[in-house]
């Protein structure tokens, strides 16, 4: 099938083009991480990055990414999940991203290195990703942060994990979010929509490639999960949860996940803003340092979260 692409995202798909097939996992992400690094671009001056440790259940040692603007006294702040299918992705993969939303919302940003699937199936990304976020309410002082104003954030995967992640801050009490922000996010494995026909062979990423990463995931119960914290789209109850933007891409896969939770959302009375990126794919938003309609998508998102976070 062909594709009306946007211009902006056709360096991307030469770039991903270009890489050597993977005849395994280790060189899948390998190839995952180089692609990824190859599109960074480094952080402003007023950006100031820290790798620090969070101690997560079990023992776990969480690596994080802090993302830091420069200016003075207590900052809103955004935990932020990467995407990579729950396979793969990094704080590394991700850092344009990162810096990307501190940059334009001026709050910080944590980035999650959460473990990864299939040595780790659910809930163990959710633990880290809901671990990190304790931490952050529990020792604003050593974020620089204030508490009270704390947001979720997330592509793909990590959309996934941010959708996660505020379900489960409202079943158990907190933290109370102001906002979150889910760009191309997965949000069920059943895979039934129309977006999984129309766009099975798009390019960034396609609907058999999104089926296996599910299946890494979630294990025997790919395809038939009943626990919203895996895949949010199929709760029952989207009350009292913060303000959304979800951002999606035209030529997406996933791009009818977005849709049918935003409406879920606005049944719900959640305040909800959502944004159709045209002739975009997934992953489009790492055009955003040299494409100006990538950049104002992300852009919306931006916007959505600072005034939330105010």
């Amino acid at each position: 099938m062909t594709f009306d692409l946007h211009p902006e995202v056709k360096p991307l798909i030469e770039a991903r083009a270009a890489l050597p097939a993977g005849k395994n996992l280790e060189e899948d992400r390998a190839n995952w991480s180089a692609y990824a690094r190859a599109n960074n671009v480094s952080p402003p001056a007023n950006i100031n990055v820290k790798d620090s440790v969070v101690a997560g259940r079990d023992g776990v040692s969480i690596p994080i990414r802090i993302y830091s603007p420069s200016s003075s006294g207590p900052k809103a702040a955004i935990a932020y999940f990467h995407g990579g299918g729950f396979v793969k992705g990094d704080c590394d993969t991700s850092d344009t991203t990162g810096w990307g939303l501190a940059s334009e919302t001026g709050a910080v940003v944590v980035s999650v290195d959460y473990r990864l699937a299939p040595e780790n199936k659910f809930p163990a990304a959710l633990h880290d990703c809901v671990d990190v976020l304790l931490h952050m309410q529990n020792h604003p002082s050593v974020y620089g942060i204030d508490a009270s104003r704390l947001a979720v954030a997330g592509d793909s995967a990590g959309g996934n994990l941010a959708a996660a992640t505020a379900l489960w801050a409202r079943e158990n009490g907190g933290p109370r979010l102001k906002a979150q922000g889910l760009i191309y996010p997965c949000l069920t494995d059943r895979l039934e929509f129309d977006s999984y026909k129309r766009n099975a062979s798009a390019p960034g990423l396609t609907t058999q490639s999104m089926q296996g990463y599910w299946i890494a995931y979630l294990g025997d119960i790919a395809g038939k999960s009943v626990d919203p914290m895996a895949t949010p789209l199929i709760a029952k109850d989207l009350s009292n949860l913060p303000p959304t933007f979800i951002l999606v891409a035209e030529h997406d896969p996933l791009i009818d996940d977005g849709v049918e939770y935003a409406a879920k959302l606005m049944r719900a009375g959640i305040e909800t803003s959502f944004f159709r990126a045209e002739r975009m794919i997934h992953g489009f938003i790492r055009a955003r340092v040299t494409g100006p309609d990538a950049a104002a998508a992300f852009a919306r998102l931006s916007r959505f979260l600072c005034e939330k976070l105010a």
